[in-house]
């Protein structure tokens, strides 16, 4: 039974890496090198929200270290992220991120944009740019 509890404890030890960025940075790297949009979306609001959670983790460690089943629900919520059959960090981006982005990034946006538009340099030109290219195409700097 000892043998069994080492290995059980060694396999969960690895389950949080392995999930959280193993896996995300091979599909991650597939994605980029895939010609569907679907899959980028996906990458990109994971990364986006696994950042998140750490930073928010950093911070909540006085409290979370409290919480012993802490790593084993951030571990099955991790996996709900990033499962491909769920979909979950598409989701969370679409019904909670971009619905913030829209309604506070949108007016600062907007006075920014009052403010410099006087102002169009060679570097805001190649962002616009950047921003436009299709998968596939690369500017020459």
């Amino acid at each position: 039974m000892g043998r069994l509890w080492t290995l059980a404890t060694h396999l969960h030890s690895l389950a949080g890496p392995v999930t959280m960025l193993l896996y995300p940075l091979y599909a991650s790297v597939m994605a980029i090198e895939s010609t569907t949009k679907v899959d980028d979306e996906q990458w990109l609001a994971y990364w986006i929200l696994y950042s998140f959670l750490t930073l928010m983790e950093m911070l909540l460690q006085p409290i979370l270290k409290w919480i012993p089943i802490w790593y084993d629900v951030k571990l099955v919520f991790v996996a709900w992220l990033v499962l491909p059959q769920f979909r979950g960090a598409a989701f969370i981006y679409e019904k909670f991120v971009r619905e913030q982005i829209w309604k506070h990034g949108r007016a600062g946006r907007a006075e920014n944009r009052a403010s410099t538009s006087h102002h169009h340099g060679k570097g805001d030109n190649k962002s616009v740019q950047f921003v436009g290219l299709k998968k596939g195409q690369h500017e020459a700097y």
